[in-house]
């Protein structure tokens, strides 16, 4: 499962890399201890409301990690639903409309996961940062959703709520042992073809993630405490020798 991400490219540059056609304007700093219910940035193509507008246009927009459905009586719902397993997120009632057309890509440097260490030792369970081996930013497969909330007047702007949930898959062989799921990632060529809300069977873009393309290496626990931020927890681990801890 994904639990944990870092995200720490300025708006501008994710503007430029993912192409993004309309700025909303919409801006949160770095982040390398992303955590669900955060805020988090996510690139979508969306029909503008103008009636003539030909195709769906890609954009940079602001949501919440923890996705809502539609249906559902209270937000709180989406603490547990930050992962939706590609083995059924086509048929889950709670994901199955928003992978039908609300696709989105969630931009990380990398995301965190916790190996368990061998009995007695400490800590308990090793955190490690998985990233792209060439330093390229990672574009995770995910879903969002708009959620209404009844309480609050039609002019309210807090009336509607967007939230996200991140896609996981089987972990590749290079990151395997660390944890055996990861996030699915979008290939770039792939990216028009997923976000677009008019394409409405999308499994056939959710391929294995090609072996050989992570690194990984172990890092501070700190990151277990979501209060800790900065560039300080994706630092490798040392260990008495102040020699960087790989593997």
């Amino acid at each position: 499962m994904c639990g944990r991400y870092a995200s720490t490219r300025k708006r501008d540059e994710l503007l430029q890399e993912f192409e993004v056609e309309l700025d909303t304007g919409e801006e949160i700093g770095p982040d390398y201890n992303v955590a669900p219910t955060k805020q988090v940035y996510a690139v979508m193509s969306r029909a503008p409301k103008e009636e003539s507008a030909e195709r769906p246009v890609r954009q940079l927009r602001v949501v919440r990690w923890g996705l809502v459905p539609s249906w559902a009586k209270d937000p709180s719902i989406g603490s547990r639903m930050i992962n939706a397993r590609v083995e059924t997120v086509a048929e889950k009632p709670a994901f199955r409309r928003a992978f039908a057309s609300r696709r989105c890509l969630l931009p990380a440097d990398g995301f965190y996961e916790w190996m368990k260490a061998p009995e007695g030792a400490k800590p308990a369970k090793q955190p490690y940062f998985i990233h792209p081996e060439d330093g390229g930013v990672m574009a995770m497969a995910g879903l969002y959703e708009f959620w209404k909330d009844p309480s609050r007047a039609d002019d309210d702007p807090l009336k509607w709520l967007c939230t996200c949930t991140v896609i996981t898959t089987d972990a590749e062989d290079g990151v395997g042992h660390i944890h055996e799921r990861m996030p699915m990632m979008i290939e770039r060529e792939r990216w028009a073809e997923w976000l677009d809300p008019r394409v409405s069977d999308a499994s056939r873009l959710l391929v294995p993630a090609l072996t050989g393309r992570l690194a990984a290496y172990p890092v501070s626990t700190a990151v277990n405490n979501v209060r800790n931020n900065g560039p300080d927890l994706v630092e490798p681990l040392k260990d008495d020798g102040d020699r960087a801890v790989l593997f």
